[in-house]
């Protein structure tokens, strides 16, 4: 931690923490951890790696008593068959990356509340203070709502719990995109803090709206998000919905494309051809549109409060006379997010040829 308006950090702070944290100072190099927790020293490099750690030298004293007590869980969920040994890497990669991310926040976090309550004139040892006071304080309250989360989470999995016939988890879900129209050139204007409120704001209403219709937020990077749903439609009152919760004048539009079908959930994330397609229908689709493929549009056709239209057809990388299906409101439907909205097609745009034509 930076003391402000001095040249580095606060002396003594770094240890300080570290051993709040770690649960006691720095002592043991790479090769101790191994050795004491009973594993090859290459096979802990590699786990260490995973988790998003730099390397330690052979003779730096970079390990705590907590490293090596975590190991040693490891090898128990190991000899109990709990964790494959050939997946742990993959393991402790996935719980390195999601986690990384929580903790880049909560340092944000507890940065603010120091320098919120930094008294005038105060010195770096009184700063030292406050920062492992604080830390101490809060700290243990985040562990217990991490914990309460994802317990909540796994209750809310349960179904797939008992479900579960072997190893993996394919289902048949409905795969979307939602994606900010224009981002990259508007944000190239804008100040950080104005950025970082864009982008917070944009994950906000989009998480509240997938989990309002029973969707999962599976992952976002800047100007877009990926979410499942177990219904088309779900993802279909996903993808009206969100466009119009997000609109205003001041940010730029929101696009959303999604597919149905089968789905291999790894890891937390997923992956499957449904998946690349739903993106690419993301790209085709216009400001405040939601476009699907044929199966999704399918399970939707028909149903009350919807209207589902093919477009022309058209090749995008990777498929040839794709034909994307416009998805909108019914215009007898209750007024709702996202009745009828102007989608940027007029009826000229479909392909009305066939069957295909029937709502």
């Amino acid at each position: 931690m930076d003391y402000p308006g001095g040249d580095g950090p606060v002396p003594g702070a770094r240890e300080a923490l570290e051993r709040l944290l770690l649960d006691g100072p720095r002592r043991y190099t790479r090769l101790d951890v191994g050795r004491l927790a009973g594993m090859p020293p290459e096979r802990t490099q590699r786990l260490w790696r995973a988790l998003g750690f730099p390397d330690a030298a052979d003779d730096d004293p970079a390990f705590t008593d907590a490293d090596v007590a975590a190991l040693g869980v490891l090898s128990e969920l190991i000899d109990s068959g709990f964790v494959d040994p050939d997946s742990e890497a993959s393991i402790a990669r996935a719980m390195g990356q999601s986690l990384s991310r929580l903790a880049d926040w909560q340092t944000d976090m507890l940065a603010d509340v120091l320098l919120r309550g930094a008294p005038e004139g105060e010195g770096p040892a009184d700063t030292t203070e406050r920062a492992v006071e604080a830390a101490r304080t809060l700290l243990p309250r985040l562990r217990e709502v991490q914990d309460y989360v994802w317990r909540r989470h796994l209750v809310a999995n349960v179904d797939r719990l008992l479900a579960a016939t072997g190893p993996g988890d394919r289902r048949e879900l409905a795969v979307g995109f939602a994606d900010l129209v224009g981002y990259t050139s508007r944000s190239r204007g804008m100040a950080g803090r104005e950025l970082g409120a864009m982008v917070e704001n944009f994950e906000g209403t989009a998480a509240e709206v997938i989990a309002r219709h029973h969707g999962r937020v599976v992952k976002t990077v800047g100007d877009g998000v990926l979410f499942t749903a177990g219904s088309a439609t779900d993802a279909a009152e996903i993808g009206l919905e969100l466009p119009h919760a997000w609109d205003a004048t001041d940010r730029p539009p929101l696009r959303v494309g999604a597919a149905y079908g089968a789905v291999l959930t790894r890891l937390g994330d997923v992956y499957s051809p449904v998946v690349n397609l739903a993106s690419r229908l993301t790209s085709l689709a216009r400001p405040g549109a939601l476009l699907v493929d044929r199966e999704l549009a399918d399970r939707v056709r028909g149903l009350p409060g919807y209207r589902a239209r093919p477009l022309r057809r058209v090749s995008v990388r990777g498929y040839d006379h794709l034909q994307p299906w416009l998805i909108r409101r019914s215009r007898t439907a209750d007024a709702g997010p996202g009745e009828d909205a102007d989608s940027g097609y007029d009826e000229d745009a479909f392909d009305v040829e066939g069957d295909d034509a029937e709502e």
